[in-house]
């Protein structure tokens, strides 16, 4: 696995949203910063270890902690996000499996306003929020359902 191949598989995944930060770090979100959306996964752009760090939930964090190769993420451990130091430390397939469950884990964390403007088709969405772009959500209002 490589940086290409991993924004290849998350940007697959339902209302993903990336984010440089820092220069050199891509942020994988579901849904943007602004609507309300959490960041799943990130990965360092200049091959600096640790090379891709993700949320894990409780219930996962300590197995993936007993392999080698993998540690707590810094700063984000206690959220329980795991870092691999290297990227054979899972083999690819584990990899595509660990980032869709932390896309899951975070998707089911997110505000009902969120997941309900991440729900609508994107031309409904109240102007501004669109995947990938900058927005304002604290001024918009979810649309109600046509019954």
């Amino acid at each position: 696995m490589d940086n290409e191949s991993i924004r290849e598989f998350c940007l697959k995944l339902p209302h993903v949203v990336e984010t440089l930060n820092w220069g050199h770090v891509l942020d994988y979100w579901v849904g943007d910063r602004e609507t309300g959306g959490k960041m799943f996964a990130l990965t360092a752009l200049e091959g600096t270890s640790p090379v891709l760090s993700l949320h894990c939930g409780a219930e996962r964090f300590h197995e993936l902690l007993e392999i080698e190769g993998i540690m707590g993420a810094p700063h984000l451990a206690r959220a329980y996000w795991v870092a691999l130091e290297r990227w054979d430390s899972l083999r690819p397939r584990e990899i595509e499996e660990e980032l869709t469950r932390a896309h899951a884990l975070i998707y089911e964390k997110l505000p009902k306003r969120t997941k309900s403007l991440l729900a609508l088709p994107q031309k409904q969405r109240p102007k501004g929020i669109k995947e990938g772009k900058n927005s304002r959500a604290k001024s918009l209002v979810v649309p109600r359902a046509k019954k």
